[in-house]
């Protein structure tokens, strides 16, 4: 075996993160880690990685005892990581990012050289040049994957590695860690779309609540064993119902804005409505104009008046508070730095969102009972595993995480909600509960806007659909009769050859 873990057990206040752990990965093998949000996967690749030292346990690498007390330590063994939440630096440009990563990187020359020639085979091409801050989240993957490949790991742990790529994209990715699996590299895979497991992964090992529960081969289970298998319990497809649309709540035309950012996608006379009752679906290859869309319909870019109409008034030149307080909220991709403060408290990040629709400031004061309140409310309804509401936003897990951030927003009861990857990095059930709710919402007479990259997800919420392609909109069209090679030919750019091919 590559890797053995026996007994790895890490406790934080409150919380037993993991509970004797044990469970090995074998030279060669692509290895799923499995588990709900919260199960404790990301501790454990943590200690593997040398950011956390466990309480008790021991593991071994290649025979040899395992300590590593830092990630250099761990690199120096062999052992590189892909992390969920991006490890760069903005202000540093993609080739500087990727030489911090490297014990002994090579001249700056050399180094764009490799960059180039390794991220154009694998299909992810990435321009050295650029700086970190003006990329797409997509973008940004990019750089974490790149990275880590450029040091030859003997074991590669990926979490959450294709949250933001198209399926064309994964596969290549895919074909990628095939490759490496035959020369002998183990992979460490923490994914929570099921589908993607069962088509890569030799072996899986299942957390729940911190402890192993099962083992098995993800090819022999299917995607909805493997999420009964880490949820305990039946799940159940989000429910439709049937329902008609209602009047125009959100109307979009002629939004033309600029990038904020010099490398960014502007906006080109994108197009729509949504009426209330209604779930728009609009997906897109990251950096396509996703990020600026949700700007432009938030407020946080401005455009011209009539470009943007909520409830038949042009809000166009209004800002975010401006339009929450007309009735549209929004959830942007970046849940940590964009949609929640780092550093605040989850009771604190309630307020940032929630104190004009909920009015939790009243003659210039903050009601801290009133907003704590809110954020309980949150916690509760949709189940956010954290020790209380006074911890701050970047103690919880990606997926607890976007549960808060998501659920915020729905909880202040919107007459338009426009989301950006609402279930990135989100387990099955918590995926299934954050589209019903999104349903539901629609269901009460929300217009619901829904910019994903999840094609699957897209399917199962949205009305209509509509491709993002260079900052420019194909017209929306009905979800049924779609395909997923439909929509993934559209996201790369062919939406009007596929229009014209359907109408014809």
């Amino acid at each position: 075996m590559l890797l053995t873990i026996e007994g790895l057990t890490k406790a934080y206040p409150g919380v037993v993160a993991n509970d004797d752990v044990s469970f090995s990965v074998a030279e060669g093998e692509v290895h799923a880690l499995l588990g709900e949000n919260g199960a404790g996967k990301s501790t454990l690749v943590k200690m593997i990685y040398g950011l956390v030292k466990p309480d008790a346990g021991h593991m071994t690498l290649r025979g040899a005892a395992y300590e590593p007390a830092e990630p250099r330590a761990a690199r120096a063994a062999g052992v590189a990581m892909v992390f969920q939440h991006f490890s760069l630096f903005e202000a540093l440009d993609v080739a500087e990012n990727v030489a911090l990563g490297m014990e002994k990187p090579p001249r700056p020359r050399e180094l764009a050289q490799r960059i180039r020639a390794v991220s154009e085979e694998y299909g992810l091409p990435l321009d050295p040049s650029r700086l970190v801050g003006d990329l797409s989240a997509g973008e940004r993957q990019r750089v974490e994957i790149i990275r880590c490949l450029l040091q030859d790991p003997k074991l590669l742990i990926m979490d959450e590695p294709t949250s933001v790529l198209t399926p064309q994209e994964v596969e290549i990715l895919f074909e990628t860690l095939r490759k490496l699996s035959a020369e002998g590299t183990a992979i460490l895979y923490i994914s929570h779309k099921l589908e993607e497991i069962r088509a890569l992964c030799d072996g899986a090992t299942i957390l729940r609540r911190g402890k192993v529960v099962a083992t098995c081969t993800p090819r022999e289970k299917s995607a909805r064993e493997l999420a009964e298998m880490m949820v305990g319990q039946t799940l159940t497809p989000p429910e439709r119902g049937t329902r008609a649309p209602g009047e125009v709540v959100l109307g979009v035309a002629g939004l033309s804005v600029a990038s904020p950012n010099p490398f960014g996608t502007s906006l080109k006379n994108v197009g729509f409505d949504v009426r209330a009752g209604e779930v728009l679906g609009i997906a897109g290859v990251a950096g396509n104009g996703q990020d600026e869309l949700l700007l432009a319909l938030s407020g946080e870019l401005r455009s011209d008046a009539g470009a943007v109409v909520l409830k038949g008034k042009p809000v166009g030149t209004l800002g975010p508070e401006g339009r929450r307080a007309a009735g549209l909220v929004s959830g942007p991709e970046e849940r940590l730095g964009h949609a929640a403060a780092p550093e605040m408290s989850l009771t604190e990040n309630a307020l940032l969102s929630g104190r004009v629709r909920r009015a939790l400031v009243k003659s210039g004061f903050i009601d801290w009972k009133k907003t704590k309140g809110f954020a309980e409310e949150i916690v509760k309804d949709f189940d956010v595993r954290t020790p209380g509401v006074d911890v701050a936003a970047r103690a919880l897990s990606g997926g607890n995480l976007q549960k808060f951030v998501i659920g915020r927003e729905i909880l202040q009861d919107p007459a338009v909600i426009v989301v950006n990857q609402p279930t990135w990095g989100v387990d099955a059930a918590a995926a299934a509960a954050i589209r019903q709710a999104l349903i539901d919402l629609a269901a009460k007479g929300a217009a619901v806007v829904v910019i994903s990259q999840d094609l699957d997800e897209l399917l199962e919420v949205a009305d209509r659909f509509a491709a993002l392609n260079e900052g420019r909109l194909s017209a929306p069209r009905p979800v049924q009769g779609l395909t997923v090679e439909e929509i993934g030919l559209m996201m790369g750019g062919a939406h009007d050859m596929e229009v014209a091919h359907v109408e014809a």
